[in-house]
């Protein structure tokens, strides 16, 4: 029986919502068909944002949305995508599957999506082909409430009042597809641009916080990267990106979805811990010059990639999600919830219909995967208090190579007192019986639910609840004690209160 202790009096750091945040990207059918079908269409809409999607994605508690990229971000052209629609600049999508970009989604869509979401906004503006001029319009013609040229064309399209940007990426992975630069080179072209990045004053909401500056960090163990930038730019910014995709091999063989066998369960589990080791030590190269902890790390491209489904476009990034990929899930934000202290927000690509997504549409119909149901199991530890937590864990796995431990969880305290309580059991055949111990509390009420299947389960529009969470009943609590047992290839959430 393992051990599992949770001290609620030992607080660690506040989780911040945005941990739990989300990444569309003009990519395949994410914005269109996914997110937005237009104001015509037959498909219930509001203002051409797809009823179903938004209902879902206010259920499960979406924080905050990054948009319009990725690779697309640093060729995307603002202007491209305002006015009347009827005459928007068509393009060539070059990034994602050479199809035609007609941007009838643009500045005012996203936002008009963000409001009825009720999500903070969090735009990527183009460093790689744009130029210092565009990126300060764009954010004069989004915040500026004032007498300018930008402020007079947004009211031109029909929005007199600014909108409010909370979070702005100055360029995207720009030591690949946004430029090819080197660290250097970026940390002193994040300084220039960042300087036109301006917060203007507005009457109407004078406590309006500044925006939110976040500099292209490294991808996955870059640490040259980090180090390079944090030591040039780190004074200027307010966040660093990373980013982490969970593959099971390499980039020209990642696999498929829904046909794997364990030893590749194994191997997906370990790539998905190794963000622990990432968090680790590119925090300890951002503690080095910000030992304050004053710029956050922004994990905002993360999640499992494999091979795109059989049939569709290979630009389009359209993958099924699996018990697998809920595993995944459950694992990284429970890593992210551990370092909190450093990790203030998260975006995991992408939203709906491309790689590791929450909602997947075909046509009027839609279906939320299982990697959805736990975001929505663990939407209680947003903005709730880490406390301290450890279980008991042992090694298991099919060979040297893909040995994991066999446990994750995290916990925390809500303004209210209410504790919660995530765990992950990574193994495929073992059930591991619980001992676990509140210290210094006595539990007067707990509920729990499960979200289980076999390793390859997945949702289809014909069955679009074959992974769905249930109520958990097998554990028992007396005092201070929680005793249960967690079934494998299982993630469980337990709700205590005292």
């Amino acid at each position: 029986m393992a051990k599992l202790y949770v001290n609620p009096n030992i607080k660690r750091s506040k989780i911040n919502k945005e941990i739990y945040g989300h990444f569309s990207e003009h990519l395949g059918r994410c914005i269109y068909e996914g997110l937005y079908v237009g104001e015509n269409s037959d498909i219930p809409n509001t203002n051409g944002m797809r009823n179903d999607v938004v209902a879902a994605l206010k259920e499960m508690g979406l924080p905050v949305l990054r948009w319009p990229g990725g690779c697309f971000a640093d060729e995307y052209h603002w202007q491209d995508g305002i006015g009347p629609k009827e005459s928007r600049k068509k393009i060539i999508n070059t990034h994602w599957g050479g199809v035609v970009e007609d941007n009838s989604f643009g500045t005012h869509e996203y936002m008009e999506l963000c409001r009825q979401l009720g999500c903070e906004t969090y735009i990527n503006g183009n460093v790689g082909s744009g130029s210092v001029r565009e990126m300060s319009e764009w954010v004069e013609y989004m915040t500026f409430n004032g007498v300018s040229p930008m402020a007079q064309l947004r009211k031109e399209n029909e929005h007199a009042d600014s909108y409010e940007i909370n979070y702005f990426g100055v360029g995207n992975e720009n030591w690949g597809c946004g430029g090819n630069m080197t660290p250097e080179y970026y940390a002193n072209e994040f300084r220039r641009y960042e300087t036109y990045v301006r917060n203007y004053p507005n009457p109407d909401n004078p406590d309006r916080k500044p925006i939110f500056k976040v500099a292209c960090g490294p991808n996955s163990s870059d640490y040259n990267w980090t180090e390079t930038v944090v030591k040039n730019a780190g004074p200027y910014m307010d966040g660093l990106s990373l980013h982490h995709y969970t593959i099971p091999h390499n980039w020209s063989h990642k696999g498929s979805a829904t046909q794997f066998t364990d030893a590749e369960w194994y191997l997906t589990m370990k790539h998905a811990i190794y963000m622990e080791e990432l968090l680790h030590i590119h925090g300890a190269i951002l503690d080095r010059y910000d030992p304050s902890k004053r710029i956050a790390l922004i994990v905002d491209e993360w999640g499992t990639w494999f091979d795109c489904e059989p049939g569709t476009n290979p630009g389009f990034l359209y993958q099924q999600n699996t018990m697998r990929d809920a595993l995944v899930a459950g694992i990284t934000l429970n890593i992210f919830n551990k370092h909190s202290d450093r990790v203030r927000m998260a975006n995991i690509a992408q939203l709906v219909n491309v790689l590791q997504a929450v909602i997947l549409t075909e046509g009027e119909k839609m279906l939320l995967t299982p990697t959805y149901h736990v975001f929505h199991m663990y939407k209680d530890h947003q903005d709730a208090t880490l406390v301290d937590s450890y279980v008991e864990t042992k090694e298991i796995g099919l060979e040297e190579e893909n040995m994991v431990p066999n446990l994750y969880e995290s916990a925390s305290i809500a303004v209210d007192g209410t504790l919660t309580l995530t765990m992950t059991n990574l193994s495929l055949e073992e059930s591991t019986p619980i001992d676990g111990q509140i210290i210094d509390k006595d539990i007067k009420a707990c509920t729990a639910t499960i979200l289980t299947n076999e390793m390859d389960a997945y949702n289809t529009f014909d069955a679009p609840t074959v992974v769905a969470p249930i109520a958990f009943t097998d554990f028992t609590f007396t005092g201070s004690k929680l005793t249960f047992t967690i079934p494998p290839c299982s993630v469980v959430k337990f709700t205590v209160t005292f």
